[in-house]
């Protein structure tokens, strides 16, 4: 070989490994690395990204305030995600849709039963304004007609009932 063909096989060597410098590495939202020649993208925090072209090799972390211990450094770092914390984070939210949807049919059904007590409370005002006789049951079974009072203190009860709707 020649000198001229060794020189530039070894600057175009050094020329190869300094783009493989040219690397970052950092953690995505689910806490797996990613690799990659380009930057990541704007909404990775910079307490994320391990490694870094203008970095050295320390990742940015170390150079930010270092945590008071190392349980805090492990916990600032996340863990990849698993196929058993996957299946534990869907039955969780799984849970807790089941639990939005029971919580919304028992609001669709009280407000339901609102409706139609509301119902029956007009319709027993009409009939207690209407002037037609009422008539009751007793404790003995016996039929006993309303008086004036007894009526007006029952639409005043009704009146109360309906506030609510």
């Amino acid at each position: 070989m020649t000198l001229p063909r060794i020189t530039s096989a070894l600057l175009l060597t050094l020329f190869c490994c300094s783009l493989a410098q040219a690397q970052y590495v950092w953690l995505d939202e689910k806490g797996n690395k990613q690799y990659s020649d380009t930057p990541p993208p704007a909404t990775v925090p910079r307490n994320k990204i391990i490694k870094a072209p203008n970095m050295s090799g320390k990742p940015v972390a170390a150079t930010d305030a270092a945590p008071a211990s190392a349980a805090e450094a492990a916990s600032t770092l996340q863990k990849p995600v698993t196929t058993a914390s996957k299946n534990e984070d869907y039955n969780k939210r799984k849970a807790e849709q089941a639990e939005k949807d029971k919580k919304a049919d028992d609001e669709k059904q009280a407000a339901a039963a609102k409706a139609k007590n509301c119902e029956r409370a007009k319709s027993y005002q009409q009939n207690l304004e209407s002037g037609v006789r009422i008539a009751t049951t007793d404790k003995n079974g016996e039929r006993v007609f309303m008086d004036d009072n007894q009526r007006n203190q029952e639409l005043a009860d009704v009146k109360k009932a309906q506030a609510g709707c």
